[in-house]
């Protein structure tokens, strides 16, 4: 159940960030709390559908997507994607709403990593020291 629940999370999110994205400037005051569900559905991504052996591969990917998207929004050439003839503004709100939903997954798995490297740490104290000779 809560693969189903992260699942419908995760498409939702994409959903929400891409219409978001397009239309946010025509949505008001409505905004600022589809932005708010955006970051909890990441959050909730980042709880139920990350874990075990895929949190590697879903840190490794969303922190290059994370840079890129953040790259992407300010290596432009100082113009800034909004600058861009006919389709730069949906492309900056795009950008700006998916770091929005994509940033809290990749905090909570990269914590629950942290977390879960602290508990071994624990069950195995001596890792780390190594044998003397």
């Amino acid at each position: 159940m809560e693969k189903k629940i992260g699942h419908y999370s995760f498409v939702l999110g994409v959903i929400l960030a891409v219409l978001l994205g397009i239309a946010a400037s025509s949505l008001g005051a409505a905004t600022v709390w589809l932005t708010s569900l955006l970051v909890v559905l990441g959050l909730i991504v980042g709880l139920l559908n990350v874990g075990g052996r895929e949190a590697k591969d879903f840190l490794a990917i969303a922190t290059m997507l994370v840079i890129v998207l953040w790259a992407g929004g300010t290596a432009t050439g100082g113009i800034g994607l909004e600058k861009i003839q006919w389709i730069g503004p949906w492309l900056a709100g795009v950008v700006q709403y998916s770091m929005a939903f994509i940033v809290p997954a990749v905090l909570v798995v990269a914590l629950k990593g942290i977390w879960g490297l602290a508990q071994v740490g624990e069950m195995m104290p001596s890792i780390g020291r190594g044998k003397r000779r």
